[in-house]
């Protein structure tokens, strides 16, 4: 699946379950890379806001940032992983615990986003740094 897509589709899957849980489905049959992988683990973090199970919904959670945090070992210098990683972290609930690494993601970003070229990451890195 290729990344515009993804990137696309990733702003419109918190108003629209149908797409957060198509974008889910066509990640999981295999994730190309560590930015997929993260992506993955973001749409499945925002499934967790779409399910109305709660044990559904933290289970769900947790596998999404299971994977973001996968994604950042594999490539961990990788500022899209760590805008979607900042970009989850910033807009969870503080209850989840997944608020630690914020101030280090802006950081990494801000110190490393001279050279973004695509629009909807240079949009991101606004709104989120």
């Amino acid at each position: 699946m290729d990344l515009e897509t993804v990137r696309f589709n990733y702003e419109k899957a918190v108003s629209d379950k149908m797409i957060c849980q198509s974008m889910i489905k066509e990640l999981s049959t295999g994730t190309e890379s560590a930015v997929h992988l993260a992506y993955l683990g973001a749409f499945q973090t925002i499934w967790a806001k779409h399910s109305s199970n709660p044990i559904s919904k933290l289970r769900t959670f947790k596998k999404g940032k299971k994977n973001i945090e996968d994604a950042v070992m594999s490539k961990p210098y990788n500022i899209e992983i760590r805008l979607l990683r900042l970009s989850v972290q910033s807009n969870c609930p503080s209850f989840l615990g997944y608020r630690k690494n914020i101030e280090e993601d802006k950081k990494f970003i801000r110190s490393n986003n001279k050279n973004i070229t695509c629009t909807f990451l240079k949009e991101l890195i606004a709104v989120l740094t």
